[in-house]
């Protein structure tokens, strides 16, 4: 029985959740600064991130796909395995939409995407005022969502190796070793 993630799921899964950690709060800091050169360079370092989350996201659902995860403890009841599956499936379905709205965001409001300041990517909308403030509303929804569901997975986690004292973290943080 394969009882811990690969070393490729474990390393997709900190970096995507260290930078979506960085993303969200810069991306909290720099919307209310006026507009200046320092604003739009980490405007720059934000899509960045959500670029490179994106791509990681990626190789995550192939790896996923190619590599079956390990099974849930036995004590776990269905609806535990439920609200664990539909986690899961709305962290990866958020992973991408909110890069992707951001994206479209940026695109609307007339902001091409230049990932790493060398490759330009096309925009996916034309130029919209009403449009581009509607996505902003809605990449700023989709954050707050991904923030709670980020919240949840970490204190299922926690609840899982302080209260049940089962092995669900440990697969994830191998450093934490296999509990006895």
């Amino acid at each position: 029985m394969n009882d811990r993630y690969t070393n490729t799921a474990v390393t997709l899964h900190w970096l995507v959740a260290l930078l979506i950690f960085a993303a969200f709060p810069l991306g909290l800091y720099m919307h209310d600064l006026p507009l200046s050169p320092h604003k739009l360079r980490l405007y720059n370092y934000h899509k960045w991130m959500g670029v490179t989350v994106v791509m990681f996201a990626v190789i995550r659902v192939y790896w996923r796909a190619t590599h079956r995860p390990p099974s849930m403890p036995q004590h776990m009841k269905d609806w535990e395995r439920l609200a664990a599956h539909a986690t899961h499936f709305a962290l990866y379905a958020l992973i991408f939409a909110v890069p992707v709205s951001g994206w479209l965001m940026s695109s609307a409001k007339g902001f091409q995407t230049v990932w790493f300041g060398v490759l330009p990517l096309p925009d996916l909308v034309g130029k919209d005022k009403e449009l581009g403030d509607l996505l902003r509303e809605v990449h700023e929804l989709l954050n707050y969502l991904l923030l709670g569901l980020v919240f949840a997975h970490i204190g299922a986690a926690l609840k899982h190796h302080f209260v049940e004292r089962d092995d669900i973290l440990t697969r994830m943080v191998p450093f934490l070793g296999k509990r006895s």
